[in-house]
């Protein structure tokens, strides 16, 4: 039987083959039902904060097409098959009102908020880069302040004015929100010049190539410390060689591996919620981008599956 999407437990592996069925974020069935589950994955199919190519709304539906060559089998590098410790769903996408952009915001918020309250984890697929400001009023809420770990090529420290919906202002937003522990939080790859830094750190672009993936590993670690995280990716973290289907390209990125063993090796931190935004397929090739930002997903779903593993009593 195939189409796991509808007829699928929320645990375990499906047996679709990679071209058919139901295309879900890898595989998990679709369903509103949260309660009892670990992990909700959802898409906010939102571009209307963009300041260059539109196109993220179109996103989430190449991050679940893509998807599907991962599930089915033990993944890499875990080994493991998170499904089968993690109880899963696909919960669609969220509603946005046309015509209404502080509508959209108070729907991310209110239908993330309810997500949350059930104790799943939430991952989100994106999506512009604004729909990390209501995931954060909607995580701040349940969690308290949280730090902010943000791979990408911009600060998005711009001022617009109090209240702008930006993809290049959400962090100023989320700091006079006090949102987000500044002394805990950092940016990593970051090549481009913004107005101010919020007192977050930051590793540029160059920076991160010279530190390598077990440098940026260790900063990471010793600035967020043991407290409540976030993390945010934004694809175009990655060079446009690597991810070209973005909105805001910028030379000099990540390679894939490395920001994907980068990512694989701050999996013990203290999780409480993450996003990967700024997928735009219209300018995407051969599935480049859409599969880098799958990957970056499934390997912080993996590390869930282990930590939840690693807290299970023995035998």
């Amino acid at each position: 039987m195939i189409d796991h999407a509808f007829t699928g437990d929320i645990r375990g592996a499906a047996q679709d083959p990679t071209y058919a069925g139901a295309l879900s974020f890898m595989r998990r069935r679709y369903s509103k039902e949260v309660a009892g589950c670990d992990l909700a994955i959802w898409g906010v199919p939102f571009d209307l904060a963009v300041s260059n190519r539109p196109g993220t709304r179109f996103g989430p539906q190449a991050l679940r097409r893509v998807s599907a060559i991962f599930d089915g089998d033990a993944q890499f590098p875990s080994r493991l098959d998170p499904f089968e410790t993690l109880a899963a769903v696909d919960y669609g996408d969220c509603p946005l009102p046309r015509s209404d952009l502080h509508g959209c915001a108070k729907s991310i918020e209110d239908h993330a908020a309810a997500i949350i309250a059930t104790g799943a984890h939430l991952v989100t697929l994106g999506g512009d880069h604004f729909i990390t400001l209501p995931l954060l009023r909607a995580h701040v809420a349940r969690h308290g302040k949280l730090a902010l770990v943000q791979f990408d090529a911009h600060q998005d420290t711009w001022d617009d004015g109090v209240g702008a919906i930006s993809h290049g202002t959400f962090v100023l937003e989320a700091v006079r929100e006090d949102l987000i522990d500044v002394e805990r939080s950092i940016q990593i790859g970051i090549r481009t010049v913004a107005p101010r830094d919020c007192g977050i750190a930051v590793i540029d672009g160059y920076a991160a190539q010279e530190l390598g993936v077990a440098g940026v590993v260790q900063a990471i670690q010793a600035r967020v410390g043991d407290g409540p995280a976030y993390l945010t990716f934004d694809i175009d973290a990655l060079d446009p060689g690597h991810a070209p289907g973005t909105g805001t390209p910028v030379a000099g990125g990540l390679a894939t591996e490395t920001a994907l063993r980068m990512v694989w090796g701050i999996r013990d931190l203290d999780w409480r919620g993450m996003d990967i935004v700024e997928v735009s397929p219209p300018y995407d090739h051969a599935d480049a981008t859409a599969i880098a930002g799958a990957a970056v997903a499934q390997h912080y779903i993996q590390g869930l599956a282990l930590k939840k593993l690693a807290q299970q009593p023995a035998g």
